[in-house]
């Protein structure tokens, strides 16, 4: 595990700087003014998936190491490639920006709550003592928090030129992304198919059940068409980089970030049919 506990922080923070580079104050301005589709976006992101994730696992009986590295990836906020991807759908960028990026920076303090919650409730001991939940947050602070705030400064000072480079941006992060799965799957490629058969079925129904989730909350409680397509993509899109960053820094073992990869995997393929069956539904 030892290249990917490297580069997973180098690239989790060169993507949140991304991030960054994409923000400008209206976006969070606009979540103040008009609060209720953020709202919607923010209790399925933050509850509603945690909840069925933990039902599935148990529901499915996933072994513990497996089950413990679904609720990681379930407590990670939506990735950058939401925003992309609901651009594709037609659906409300500004929402899924402010989505991402609010949830975020949410997440140095939720993500290590629900991961060492779901410990306790699972019976994981394999905790190390020297580790808290403090010190995830403060770790996740500095390559979460820290490069998107740089990011903004950036781009306040350098607003034409960053704004040129978006595209550009938006694929560094595609590959930063990659190069961290990549790792995965080289570093346990003996055990990658065993794997996989115990997490796949998991993260995949946990991925469309939540699509679907989502879309149907966001149907009765969200303002229109635009705002659903953005909630279950976001919901359905999540930060995998930031997931491994966590499970390397509370465990030695790679069998925790599987179902990260294996939801890296699904989690495309759902979101192009999800996109197809939107483009057509209109």
């Amino acid at each position: 595990m030892e290249i990917v506990t490297k580069i997973a922080p180098i690239a989790l923070a060169l993507i949140m700087l991304g991030l960054g580079l994409g923000l400008k104050v209206d976006d969070f301005v606009r979540v103040l003014k008009n609060p209720k589709d953020f709202l919607v976006g923010l209790f399925c992101q933050l509850i509603i998936l945690p909840i069925v994730a933990y039902v599935l696992i148990i529901f499915l009986k996933t072994p513990t190491e497996l089950a413990l590295g679904v609720m990681i990836i379930a407590a990670a906020p939506g990735g950058v490639t939401s925003n992309v991807l609901t651009k594709f759908a037609d659906g409300d960028v500004a929402l899924s920006i402010s989505l991402t990026a609010i949830i975020s920076l949410i997440s140095i303090v939720s993500v290590p709550l629900i991961v060492f919650q779901s410990a306790t409730l699972l019976g994981v001991v394999n905790i190390s003592q020297e580790i808290t939940m403090t010190g995830i947050a403060l770790k996740m602070a500095l390559v979460v928090t820290v490069p998107v705030i740089l990011g903004m400064i950036i781009r306040k000072f350098l607003d034409n030129f960053i704004s040129s480079k978006v595209s550009f941006i938006n694929k560094i992060n595609a590959v930063l992304f990659l190069i961290v799965f990549v790792a995965i799957w080289i570093e346990e490629k003996e055990n990658i198919i065993s794997y996989l058969s115990q997490a796949g079925l998991v993260v995949l129904i946990l991925n469309v059940a939540m699509m679907f989730i989502a879309y149907y909350i966001a149907k009765i409680f969200a303002t229109g068409i635009k705002q659903k397509k953005c909630i279950a993509l976001e919901c359905g899109l999540q930060n995998g980089t930031l997931a491994v960053f966590v499970a390397t820094q509370i465990f030695s073992d790679i069998v925790y970030m599987i179902p990260t990869a294996a939801y890296a995997l699904v989690m495309y393929i759902t979101a192009f049919i999800f996109l197809f069956i939107v483009k057509k539904s209109n």
